[in-house]
């Protein structure tokens, strides 16, 4: 289903369309190379949090069936193959990127508009839950709030850079 309002066009793939699948691998082998190249730059995963990127995208563009696909996969595939994350952090990682599919695909078919305050939004949500469950998983403030003493330039890049595909795919 595609839902045309102030010029954005924003979808709602079903499981039953192929493109749902080839989107999200597209999208999950982004999720694979832009964590490898932020992993050159030192504490460049913990700084950039680079595996949220593409799943943002896609849950924003493409509805949460492709969100979600590409949220589950693509931190156990990064962590299989290149053993980062660490199998102990993925339970984590794997929340905030659910988190952050709900909060993106709600956003989108709420508002019908990807605008920086909205994705800002949604960086928050899945950010200050995410936080929360971490801290409930590990027992350890100090560590839960990794990404808001480290993270914020990859949340920034999540705002910024998320707005800035979303709106060059949409002119396609």
């Amino acid at each position: 289903m595609q839902v045309t309002k102030q010029n954005i066009r924003l979808y709602s793939l079903d499981y039953s369309n192929a493109k749902t699948y080839i989107f999200a691998a597209a999208f999950i082998i982004g999720n694979i190379a832009l964590p490898q190249l932020c992993h050159l730059v030192p504490q460049g995963g913990f700084r950039f949090l680079p595996i949220y990127f593409f799943t943002l995208i896609a849950a924003y563009k493409y509805g949460w069936r492709v969100g979600l696909l590409t949220a589950l996969a693509s931190p156990v595939l990064n962590s299989l193959l290149f053993g980062m994350p660490a199998a102990s952090a993925l339970p984590s990682i794997l929340i905030k990127s659910t988190l952050i599919v709900a909060g993106a695909s709600f956003a989108a078919s709420r508002f019908h508009k990807a605008s920086l305050g909205l994705l800002a939004a949604v960086v928050a949500f899945y950010q200050v839950l995410g936080t929360m469950a971490e801290w409930a998983l590990c027992g350890s403030f100090h560590t839960a709030i990794q990404d808001f003493r480290i993270g914020l330039p990859g949340m920034m890049l999540q705002v910024f850079g998320g707005w800035l595909v979303i709106n060059l795919l949409n002119r396609k």
